[in-house]
C-alpha cells in the first residue's frame, strides 16, 4: 500500500478504508510517511472531509498507536474536560482541582497551542520545575493521591496523534471537524476516562467561528465518543471575547491561581463557564444529582480553599514550587526585560480586530509556535 495512493483517494473525495487509515497511522509512528505526505493527507481531509466511520477508525487507530491507560480500584469516577481552544482559556487549570476537591479523579492530558489558541501545556511550562511529562508511575500516583494531574502527551500515549497534531498546526489544517474529533478523542480514550465533558468554543477567537461549525464539532465528538462507550456531553461556549482578564502563559497561570485562592473578584463570565463545565463533570460522574447541587459543591470547594490546596499539591508533586500559591506573580520565574504593565483607557483592538487576530502576534512571538514542535520558554507572556 503506497502513501501517495492513500492521499490520492482522499484528494479525489473517496472514502478511506480502515486498512488505509491503519497504514497512515502506522506511518506516523514508524516514520515511513514523510512530513510532506502527512501534510498532504491532512490537507486532503481538510478539503474533502471524512465520514463518521472514517473518523471512528482514525480515532481508534491513533488511540491504539501507543499505551492505553487503565485506572483499576479507583475510589471515584475518572473524569476530564477538554476545550476546543480559545484565547485566554485557562479554565483547565482551575477546573481540574475543583473537580478533584469534589471527589472526582482527573488525569488530564493536555496539548500545546494549536493555531492561534494557547495550550494548557504551554501555560504549565510557565511554572519553573513543573514536570509535564512524568513517567507513568508518577502520573498514576499523583492522580490517586491528589485527585488530579495535568500533563502533556508522553511519547507512548497516542504518539500518532502527537505527530499529526504538530504537522496540522503549521500547515493550516487545524479547522477540520473530523481531525479535531479524532485528535481529542484518541488522547482521551487512551487516558482511560469514564466520562468526558467537551467545551466547544464558538466565535471569532475560536476555530469554530460560526454556530453551525460549533454544532457540527459538538455532535461529532459526542457521537464518536459515545460510539466507543465513553460517556460524553458537550457545551458550546462563547469565544467572541478573551476569556478572563489575561492572555499569555505566565499571566494566565497567575490569574488561575488568583481565581482559586479568591485573590480579587472572579471575572463573572469565566466563573460561570467554569462552574457550568464542572457541574457537567460532577453529574456525569455521579458525584451530584443535578446541576444546581453540583454548582453548590464546586463553589464550596473554592470558598473553603480545597480547590486551591489541590492545585498546590499537584504542582508540588510534579516538581513545581511548593509555595507557588504564596508567590504567584513572577518572583520565582525568570525575569523578562520586556515585561511591563500598560494601563489603557480604551480597548486595545479596534472594532474590526478579532480575538484570533489579536492572538497571532503573541503566539508567534512569545510562544514559539512557528515550527513543530517548539516548546515555549518558561515564562512566555
Amino acid at each position: 500500500m503506497l502513501a501517495q495512493e492513500i492521499i490520492r483517494t482522499k484528494r479525489d473525495g473517496q472514502r478511506l478504508s480502515e486498512a488505509q487509515i491503519q497504514h497512515f497511522v502506522q506511518g506516523l509512528v514508524d516514520g515511513s510517511w514523510s512530513e510532506g505526505q502527512v501534510a498532504a493527507l491532512g490537507m486532503a481531509v481538510f478539503w474533502r472531509g471524512m465520514g463518521r466511520e472514517e473518523c471512528v477508525a482514525l480515532t481508534h487507530a491513533m488511540m491504539h498507536s501507543g499505551r492505553v491507560m487503565a485506572w483499576p480500584d479507583m475510589p471515584g469516577p475518572v473524569l476530564d474536560k477538554h476545550s476546543s481552544g480559545g484565547v485566554g482559556d485557562k479554565i483547565s487549570l482551575m477546573l481540574a482541582p475543583m473537580v478533584a476537591a469534589c471527589g472526582g479523579f482527573v488525569p488530564m492530558i493536555s496539548g500545546r497551542g494549536l493555531g492561534h489558541t494557547g495550550g494548557t501545556l504551554d501555560k504549565l511550562a510557565a511554572i519553573p520545575g513543573y514536570n509535564a511529562v512524568p513517567d507513568p508511575v508518577v502520573f498514576d500516583r499523583v492522580v490517586r493521591t491528589v485527585g488530579c494531574a495535568i500533563i502533556g502527551q508522553t511519547e507512548d500515549l497516542a504518539p500518532a496523534d502527537k505527530r499529526f497534531y504538530a504537522t496540522r498546526d503549521v500547515t493550516a489544517t487545524v479547522e477540520s471537524v473530523p481531525l479535531i474529533t479524532a485528535s481529542i478523542l484518541s488522547k482521551k480514550l487512551a487516558a482511560g476516562l469514564q466520562g468526558l465533558v467537551m467545551d466547544v468554543k464558538c466565535g471569532n477567537g475560536a476555530f469554530a467561528d460560526s454556530r453551525a461549525m460549533a454544532d457540527d464539532l459538538a455532535r461529532s465528538i459526542v457521537a464518536v465518543a459515545s460510539g466507543t462507550g465513553l460517556k460524553t456531553t458537550a457545551l458550546i461556549t462563547d469565544m467572541n471575547q478573551v476569556l478572563g482578564t489575561t492572555v499569555g502563559n505566565a499571566l494566565e497561570v497567575a490569574e488561575a491561581i488568583a481565581y482559586l485562592t479568591g485573590d480579587g473578584e472572579r471575572e463573572p463570565r469565566q466563573h460561570a463557564i467554569t462552574l457550568a463545565l464542572g457541574a457537567e463533570m460532577l453529574v456525569l460522574g455521579g458525584l451530584a444529582a443535578n446541576t444546581a447541587q453540583a454548582i453548590t459543591q464546586l463553589q464550596a470547594a473554592l470558598d473553603n480553599g480545597a480547590a486551591a490546596e489541590r492545585f498546590a499539591r499537584m504542582v508540588a508533586a510534579l516538581g513545581g514550587a511548593a509555595d507557588l500559591l504564596e508567590r504567584p506573580h513572577a518572583p520565582t520565574w525568570p525575569p523578562r526585560p520586556w515585561w511591563c504593565r500598560y494601563p489603557h483607557p480604551a480597548p486595545v483592538c479596534s472594532a474590526s480586530c478579532t480575538r484570533a487576530t489579536s492572538a497571532w502576534p503573541w503566539w508567534s512571538w512569545a510562544a514559539g509556535g512557528t515550527k513543530p514542535p517548539t516548546p515555549s520558554t518558561p515564562a512566555s507572556a
